[in-house]
């Protein structure tokens, strides 16, 4: 059973949650603050942490900045399962830290969903690399696998979320410029890392 730390100000949506997520086979805890969820993360290893962005006091992303700057806490993965939208430079800044972006109100299926796929991911990406470290693939190109497989599906996760949200197929709707150029670079940075992928999972698979 995957255990599940909820960190969002507002108690009314973090009780909805673990009632979704014990629903769903999840165990979980329930912090109300960004400080409770840093406080819990004292005596307790979550498998995944749902975290809020907009909280009074400390928002989301400074909890993820304190989570990811402590040494105990740095590899636990974190969902964001928030009510606001994600910008590209949010993107930018905080993309490699997150495993997901969710956006709330959310079904069960789709907090379902999101959740066992970044544990399926994971999973995936530490079974190749055991194989290819019990096979003596070199150390460095294991872990720009590992990290290539996790970043070109996080950056495929974003850019459909932002073309989505900005409707990117709606000919009559032209996003501006910023947002023009946050999409062409995302798009560029996957296929690069694509191309780069191709090149060295010979050696791992």
């Amino acid at each position: 059973m995957y255990t599940l730390l909820v960190v969002d100000d507002h108690r009314d949506v973090v009780d909805i949650v673990v009632k979704m997520l014990e629903r769903g086979g999840y165990r979980s805890f329930a912090a109300y603050s960004g400080k409770g969820g840093m406080e819990i993360l004292t005596t307790v290893t979550p498998d995944l942490i749902l975290l809020e962005i907009m909280m009074e006091q400390t928002d989301g992303w400074e909890i993820l900045e304190q989570i990811k700057k402590n040494a105990a806490t740095a590899d636990t993965p974190v969902l964001m399962l928030t009510s606001k939208q994600l910008t590209p430079a949010e993107m930018e800044k905080y993309g490699n830290d997150i495993e997901d972006y969710v956006l709330k109100p959310v079904t069960d299926f789709e907090l379902y969903n999101a959740i066992e796929h970044v544990f399926h991911r994971r999973k995936t990406i530490q079974s190749d690399v055991d194989r290819a470290t019990k096979e003596g693939v070199d150390g460095d190109i294991v872990r720009e696998y590992a990290h290539l497989v996790r970043s070109i599906d996080i950056n495929k996760r974003f850019l459909n979320l932002f073309e989505t949200r900005y409707n990117l197929n709606n000919s009559y709707f032209a996003p501006n410029d910023d947002i023009s150029r946050a999409l062409k670079n995302l798009d560029s940075k996957i296929r690069a890392e694509k191309t780069r992928l191709r090149e060295i999972e010979g050696k791992i698979r």
